[in-house]
């Protein structure tokens, strides 16, 4: 059974199937279809002239960079950036965790 909301009684009331439709929405129907952003990737022939690459598609090459097994943290394998960003962060880290031992310290001592 289908409910709809009676603005007058302020209660719930019975309503067929075809007269139910929720407060704030409508049926709307799109009357043509939206074009496809991606639908045909971009190309472009390489030098030798018998292949074709997408431009923009890096995830081989770096699925090769972070599965590489050489004993890096997955973490650091971007280079000196991801290297920067990661001491940067634990430094902040190891900073934080300091003023907040100390300010619990003053904090504990008793006002003379």
């Amino acid at each position: 059974m289908y409910y709809k909301f009676n603005g007058v009684t302020q209660r719930l009331t019975g309503s067929s199937p075809s007269a139910y439709n929720p407060q704030g929405l409508r049926v709307t129907v799109p009357k043509e279809p939206p074009t496809m952003i991606f639908a045909t990737p971009t190309k472009y022939v390489s030098e030798a002239g018998n292949t074709v690459e997408y431009l923009g598609n890096k995830v081989p090459d770096l699925q090769k960079l972070f599965q590489k097994a050489d004993g890096i943290p997955v973490h650091l394998k971007g280079g000196l950036m991801d290297k920067m960003l990661y001491r940067t962060t634990m430094g902040l880290t190891i900073g934080g965790a300091l003023y907040c031992l100390v300010a619990l310290y003053i904090a504990s001592q008793p006002r003379k």
